[in-house]
């Protein structure tokens, strides 16, 4: 699904809407060539019945992975916020450390939200996970992890900038596990399985009326089709035309260079 995220919309709701569409609307017609209308309208009580069962049950199915999806996506939001924001107060909290262990501290930082911003990101929107910014972080804590506590004031400042430092660490991480996608393959299936069963049932209606009978699948069609491709589309928070994009980190960076040129740097 991750190949139709990464597709401009158009082209994902071409493939997803409109050949699917297209198919429910030749589908009655086909299925009216093979059986007889008199043999069709002696099954419409039951299959009425059972329709609606089938319907309510991949009603909320979908809309399920719906709200799944959207949480995620929400977390996936929140969670560069919160690494923008730690590293926004790392950068100043290393202010009080010292000119010359701070300014390292400051420049790993700074090489790991550009490292962030112009190589995960792509990275991410393939659905992995990549390398150079967990050097660079690892240059972060390098740096920290250098400080001796000389005096009282380190000894205050020191607990908060590793405290800032693991709150960067671990919205990396969750970006970085909802990078691969909220929904399993697993689901995907029955989705999809459940989607060809729902429009597929409405073949076997008996309807005088066959082109009335061809619309009413097609709407049908679309309506679960559109359901289905916002979840892909969502899906993959950075990717696709619905994304998460590193622009708070870039803002802070911004920061960064405007901070640089203050005479107390």
């Amino acid at each position: 699904m991750l190949y139709i995220a990464n597709l401009p919309l158009w082209q994902s709701a071409l493939l997803m809407v409109g050949l699917p569409t297209v198919v429910a609307m030749l589908g009655p017609i086909l299925v009216r060539h093979r059986i007889a209308l008199e043999r069709l309208a002696t099954n419409n009580e039951v299959a009425g019945f059972k329709f609606a069962v089938v319907g309510v049950v991949y009603a909320v199915l979908i809309a399920f992975a719906v709200i799944v999806v959207w949480e995620k996506l929400s977390d996936a939001e929140h969670a560069v916020a919160q690494e923008a924001g730690a590293s926004a107060a790392l950068y100043r909290l290393a202010n009080g450390i010292g000119d010359e262990t701070g300014g390292a501290i400051r420049d790993k930082l700074t090489a790991y939200l550009r490292a962030t911003v112009e190589e995960d990101w792509p990275t991410m929107a393939q659905g992995g996970a990549g390398l150079s910014g967990t050097r660079a972080l690892n240059d972060v804590y390098a740096a920290v992890l250098a400080v001796e506590p000389r005096n009282d004031r380190l000894k205050l400042v020191l607990p908060e900038v590793f405290h800032q430092l693991d709150v960067v660490t671990q919205a990396r991480r969750t970006r970085l596990v909802l990078a691969s996608g909220a929904v399993p393959g697993i689901l995907w299936l029955v989705l999809c399985v459940g989607a060809f069963l729902t429009i597929g049932y409405t073949f076997f209606f008996a309807t005088e009326n066959l082109r009335a009978q061809s619309l009413m699948s097609g709407m049908l069609s679309v309506l679960i089709s559109m359901v289905l491709l916002v979840i892909v589309v969502v899906d993959h928070p950075y990717a696709g035309y619905v994304r998460v994009t590193p622009e708070s980190l870039r803002l802070v960076l911004e920061e960064f260079s405007a901070l640089a040129s203050l005479p107390y740097q």
